[in-house]
C-alpha cells in the first residue's frame, strides 16, 4: 500500500515523538484517554507542535460522555479551536450530534466556521449516530470535513469492518473514511483488505513505569475509576514502525 495514512492517537508529547520516530503520518493529540479523549492543554499543544514535524490534529471535546453540546460548551470549543490554530496545530477533530442521534447542523456549522482553513476530522461521534448512511451524506453535504473516524459503529474497527467497507464504497472518494479503535499490527492488514480503506487510527501504546519511588497504592486520583497511578500508557516507536512496515507491504 503506497498511499496510506497512519494516525496515532497521542496522549502526550512523548507519544508524539514516538509516533514520528516510528513513521506515522500524523498525530491526533488528546488527553483523557480513559474517557475516550478530551481536549489537551494549550501547553501540550504548543510543545507538540514545536517538537515534531508531522501534522498535529487536536481533538476538540470538552468532556466525556455524549456529543450533544450546550451553547456554553460550544463557545468553549470555538475558543479551543482558536487556541489550537494560534499554537500552529494543522487540524482539529470534533463532532456534534442532535439529541436524536443525527448530524447537528447548527453546532457543527459553528465549529466548522471557527476551523476554516484547517484540516478537520469528524470523530467517533459518528459511531453513536442513529443512521450511519444518512450521517455520512450529511457530513459530506456540510463540507469542511476531510475525513470521518469510525469503528463502523462497533466496539472496535475489526468488529465493524463490514460497515466501514460500506462507508468507503458509499463515500466513493468524496471524503476519507479512517478506521479506528482496536487497530494494531496484528489486524491492520486484514482490516485493510476487508474495508478497502487506506486510512487508519491507532494508539500503539505500552505502559511506561513511573519514576516515583514512594507509592501510596490504596489511594486513587480516579475515584471509582480504577487506573494505574504509577504507569503512563505511551506510544511505542517500534510498534508504530512495525505497523507502518506492514502497511507498506500490502
Amino acid at each position: 500500500m503506497k498511499n496510506f495514512e497512519l494516525e496515532i492517537c497521542a496522549n502526550s508529547v512523548d507519544s508524539c515523538i514516538a509516533a514520528q520516530e516510528g513513521g506515522a503520518t500524523r498525530v491526533e493529540l488528546c488527553q483523557g484517554i480513559p474517557e475516550g479523549g478530551t481536549t489537551p492543554s494549550a501547553g501540550m499543544i504548543k510543545e507538540a507542535c514545536e517538537t515534531i514535524d508531522i501534522p498535529v490534529h487536536v481533538i476538540i471535546r470538552p468532556r466525556a460522555g455524549d456529543f450533544f453540546y450546550s451553547d456554553t460548551e460550544l463557545r468553549q470549543m470555538v475558543y479551543d479551536i482558536r487556541v489550537a490554530r494560534e499554537l500552529k496545530a494543522d487540524g482539529v477533530v470534533f463532532g456534534c450530534l442532535t439529541p436524536e442521534g443525527f448530524y447537528d447542523k447548527r453546532a457543527n456549522g459553528i465549529l466548522l466556521e471557527a476551523a476554516e482553513g484547517m484540516a478537520v476530522t469528524f470523530h467517533r461521534a459518528f459511531d453513536m449516530c442513529a443512521d450511519p448512511e444518512r450521517m455520512l451524506e450529511e457530513i459530506i453535504t456540510a463540507g469542511g470535513f476531510n475525513r470521518i473516524l469510525t469503528s463502523g459503529c462497533a466496539p472496535t474497527a475489526p468488529e465493524g469492518a463490514t460497515l466501514i467497507g460500506q462507508l468507503v464504497y458509499r463515500a466513493a472518494g468524496r471524503i476519507g473514511i479512517m478506521a479506528g479503535s482496536g487497530v494494531r499490527a496484528s489486524n491492520i492488514a486484514e482490516l485493510a483488505r476487508q474495508t478497502g480503506t487506506n486510512q487508519f487510527h491507532c494508539s500503539l501504546r505500552t505502559d511506561v513505569p513511573s519514576a516515583m519511588q514512594y507509592r501510596r497504592s490504596n489511594v486513587s486520583m480516579g475515584g471509582t475509576v480504577i487506573i494505574d497511578e504509577y504507569a503512563q500508557p505511551t506510544t511505542h516507536p517500534e510498534l508504530v514502525r512495525e505497523t507502518v512496515n506492514l502497511l507498506r507491504s500490502i
